[in-house]
């Protein structure tokens, strides 16, 4: 959910990607930024960098290479052939999401966990209609392979229960994000901005501009429009934001669910969280703690982070008089 400097929705499908270049050329005696822009893993994104050497081809055999791993949504992939029970030696970017996938799924206790994708899409948030489209019998039967603690990693194998369905789209655009970031500092630029469909990483500063780099944050809105809720400053660090105001259901009742399901019981969440954006070292942390908080609610999270300070939030949500109300912990910035 993003566009560069404005953030939206995450949770987006892998697919096809390209890249185009748009180097500055405003004055010779000024500092430029190579900017490149493209789509990939269902979203768009963009890449500012301080160096005018094109890694377009680079950029997209990292992309190549992940999508290759990760992408459930690519029949070969290594996750793909995962889920149908095959046997696969996984590279190192699956072991680098998997890892960062135990590690906040035991940090969550449970509420992030990528074997919870069949339930998700049991649920098909992508309909048109208002309604609710599985049966608890349905429910009941595919929690019963959910549980990340059963999954593992020997070397390079997984071992998982047959049933059991892996998806780490709620973190894998994180990690495009810093294995972009990597690159680039490998090559020793160390002012740029990395951003996939609105989860971003930047080190240094804007050096054409002579100003830190600026983001925005989407303000939740209902009715599918765009604007900016705040804008702040970020330095050497990632940020990634999830909402639920563009993916829900309205029960007859007129409660709202969010397309983030409660691992324990296999339901949507019932929620007044719009919006939850997190501050990390890195992009990965940041998508995957996202996506849990959501889940956590106001009171969950406030407890989580006094043992995270590391993490800081922002948190958008509605109160009783259906007004939009703002929490910031950990010291998030205030713009």
């Amino acid at each position: 959910m993003k566009k560069v400097l404005v953030l939206c929705i995450a949770l987006l499908p892998f697919l096809v990607f390209s890249c185009k270049q748009d180097v500055s050329k405003k004055d010779d005696n000024l500092e430029k930024n190579t900017s490149l822009s493209g789509t990939v893993f269902g979203t768009s994104y963009s890449i500012i960098y301080d160096d005018e050497v094109n890694y377009i081809i680079q950029f997209d055999s990292l992309f190549a290479a992940i999508n290759a791993s990760l992408s459930t949504y690519i029949p070969n992939s290594d996750i793909s052939k995962l889920n149908r029970n095959e046997l696969v030696e996984v590279d190192q970017h699956f072991k680098n999401v998997f890892s960062a996938s135990k590690m906040i799924y035991k940090a969550t206790q449970g509420v992030f966990d990528p074997t919870i994708g069949d339930v998700v899409n049991a649920w098909s948030f992508g309909a048109e209609e208002n309604k609710f489209l599985t049966d608890s019998t349905t429910i009941d039967g595919l929690m019963e392979y959910v549980g990340f603690d059963n999954v593992k990693l020997e070397e390079s194998k997984v071992v998982k229960l047959p049933n059991t369905y892996l998806e780490f789209n709620a973190i894998a655009k994180g990690y495009g994000v810093d294995a972009i970031s990597e690159f680039l500092e490998s090559k020793n630029i160390n002012n740029y901005l990395v951003e996939i469909g609105g989860e971003l990483r930047v080190k240094g500063k804007n050096k054409e501009k002579h100003k830190p780099w600026r983001v925005g944050l989407d303000e939740p809105r209902f009715d599918g429009g765009q604007t900016v809720f705040k804008a702040i400053s970020l330095k050497d660090e990632a940020m990634a934001t999830s909402g639920t105001y563009r993916k829900f259901k309205v029960d007859e009742n007129g409660n709202r669910f969010a397309h983030i399901i409660d691992t324990k019981t296999g339901y949507p969440s019932k929620t007044n969280i719009l919006s939850v954006s997190v501050i990390a070292k890195d992009c990965m942390t940041a998508d995957g703690y996202a996506t849990a908080f959501q889940a956590m609610g106001i009171d969950g999270v406030t407890t989580f982070l006094k043992s995270y300070p590391e993490l800081k939030v922002f948190l958008i949500f509605e109160n009783k008089a259906n007004e939009l109300e703002t929490l910031a912990l950990n010291g998030f910035p205030e713009g």
